[in-house]
């Protein structure tokens, strides 16, 4: 069966420029999300050129060779620009044209020009290098777990993939100039290749911003607003998780002291501060698999699993000492503390009871001074 290679560039022409314009009318209802604005514009700007080449014999070969051709691989560059906006890095502009500019310049030298060959291998150089940069961009975004991401990586590697291929193929069986280059099998397998990339690009990269966007919306969902950290809903979630896996851990509830006379000394932006101050430093203490919430208003908490009563009072108090020992060089006679009630999960313990006998120990350190630490165990025996 024979396909007219025209025909072939006319409807990889037509598909190309609706996902692109797919793209673009997804940006048109979520402006912030830049990078379906690089994807819509690469695939209008790489449905130009692949026009460009169904036009070849009809219009000057200025256009249908090194314009064409040009715009396609500023597509593909914008491809690749697309994807780094996507994992939050610089677009590279003059990078992503710089595949075509040098092709305009090699279009100049004649033994370049004249040889079909030079410039299928050229060209699929190219479109290899800026599908590999946008897979290898994928791949380093990993720690970000989103479902799409390693198909877009495979389509977007199979794509580079194919293109590499073609080049020692080009070099092996160099392709025949007379009577049409475009009746070449490789042009059919090319605009099959494009076509099936730009709808598998259309529905994988769709996904990759959808499920970024629903991610997103349950961290925040999730999180304290202002100090980062999980918020009272989160918290009590994650620590009943917790809880059911194992019954050894330590439950700590910290409050900030005096923290109502910050805010009315100093003013409330102080006292966000003092608060962002606190999750920051205790994050840094803390072992990596804790859990911390805050609770509400300047009471926190922590849950700290596997760990003995001697190891939980330990890290109680280095949070207590490093707190105390806070100081804003602008407000010198800022003085912060905290005071930390610890409950020891253990029997199968229940997370209402537990919270409750924290929140005893923390009575029990705020009456006794406060910027102190105290146990449950212990002050159930003291009381």
């Amino acid at each position: 069966m024979h396909l007219d290679p025209v025909t072939l560039l006319i409807v990889n022409s037509t598909v190309t420029l609706l996902v692109g314009a797919l793209f673009l009318t997804s940006w048109r209802q979520a402006p912030e999300e830049r990078t379906l604005a690089f994807w819509g514009v690469s695939h209008l700007v790489g449905a130009a050129g692949a026009a460009g080449l169904a036009l070849r014999g009809q219009i000057p070969d200025s256009i249908s060779i090194v314009l064409s051709n040009a715009v396609i691989l500023s597509a593909y560059g914008l491809i690749w620009s697309g994807v780094r906006s996507f994992e939050r890095r610089r677009p590279r502009a003059e990078l992503a044209i710089a595949g075509a500019l040098v092709w305009c310049l090699l279009c100049l030298i004649p033994a370049f020009y004249d040889s079909l060959t030079l410039r299928i291998v050229y060209a699929s150089a190219v479109a290899t290098i800026y599908c590999g940069c946008a897979t290898a961009e994928v791949w380093r975004g990993r720690e970000e777990r989103l479902a799409s991401r390693v198909t877009a990586a495979a389509v977007l590697g199979l794509h580079g993939a194919f293109y590499f291929g073609r080049i020692p193929a080009t070099l092996l069986v160099p392709p025949q100039v007379d009577p049409n280059p475009l009746d070449s099998p490789w042009v059919a397998i090319l605009c099959f290749v494009t076509i099936l990339f730009s709808i598998a690009a259309a529905f994988t990269f769709m996904a990759l911003v959808k499920e970024r966007a629903e991610r997103e919306q349950r961290i925040a969902a999730s999180t304290d607003a202002l100090t980062g950290v999980r918020n009272r809903r989160a918290f009590v979630e994650a620590a009943r998780a917790a809880l059911d896996k194992r019954d050894v851990g330590a439950l700590l509830l910290v409050d900030l002291d005096r923290f109502k006379a910050v805010n009315d000394v100093h003013g409330h932006a102080v006292g966000d501060a003092v608060l962002v101050g606190f999750c920051t430093m205790a994050t840094s203490l803390l072992p990596h698999d804790a859990l911390l919430g805050r609770l509400g208003g300047e009471e926190f908490v922590c849950f700290l699993p596997d760990v003995s009563p001697a190891e939980a009072l330990a890290r109680a108090e280095e949070m207590r000492r490093t707190f105390a020992r806070l100081r804003v060089p602008e407000l010198p006679e800022l003085r912060v503390s905290i005071s930390i009630g610890i409950a020891q999960a253990r029997d199968e313990i229940g997370f209402d009871a537990l919270i409750r006998r924290a929140d005893a120990a923390l009575y029990a350190a705020k009456n006794g001074g406060r910027n102190r630490v105290a146990v449950a165990e212990t002050a159930a025996r003291a009381a």
